[in-house]
């Protein structure tokens, strides 16, 4: 099991104070490190999954919840694909990578076809539609901001335009709060 990347106190904190907007930190290999409430409210409490599946890329391919949420699902799974070739490229003997690229390729065909593709992609900004079992459709930008003491941690932001319904939508899950991740939670069970 690899060492879990460390976040900076100061960068939780600044993740606590984004009120109304879902930010994480992501690390090597598209780890989740770190997230405030709306993050929670909007992608569901990854509080209560194992270190080791708090995964970007572990959760669009082997997620059905995660299928349902990207509307653009096809465009988001080969968003993480692009970014761990990027990551094989920049660490190509990382073992815990390829014990990663092994399982997901095992566990998913789709997986395994755009790993095939050999596409190459930095992570940077753009927009993601997504269908949360609350609150319905919402359409969010995105910016991930690289930090410059780690490369391998990035702090990610969405956010909805200002007047638009996804920012009532972001609104309703800001008032749910940590029980919107939990009612996600038994809205996916009862399916």
């Amino acid at each position: 099991m690899p060492e879990r990347q460390q976040v900076r106190v100061t960068l939780r904190q600044l993740l606590e104070s984004m009120d109304g907007m879902p930010a994480y930190v992501g690390g090597a290999r598209s780890e989740i490190l770190a997230w405030n409430r709306m993050a929670a409210a909007l992608f569901g409490d990854w509080g209560q999954l194992p270190p080791a599946e708090r995964n970007w890329s572990r959760l669009t391919f082997l997620s059905p919840d995660y299928r349902r949420l990207f509307l653009d699902w096809d465009s988001k799974a080969s968003d993480m694909v692009s970014y761990l070739r990027l990551y094989a490229g920049q660490h190509p003997d990382d073992p815990d990578l390829s014990a990663l690229v092994g399982e997901l390729s095992v566990k998913s065909e789709e997986f395994r076809r755009l790993w095939a593709t050999h596409d190459v992609k930095e992570k940077g900004h753009g927009v993601k539609r997504m269908r949360h079992p609350l609150v319905g459709e919402l359409t969010l930008a995105y910016e991930t901001l690289y930090l410059p003491d780690d490369a391998e941690q990035y702090l990610c932001v969405y956010h909805a335009e200002p007047g638009s319904p996804s920012a009532e939508a972001l609104c309703l899950l800001a008032s749910w709060g940590v029980d919107a991740a939990e009612a996600q939670s038994n809205s996916t069970r009862s399916r």
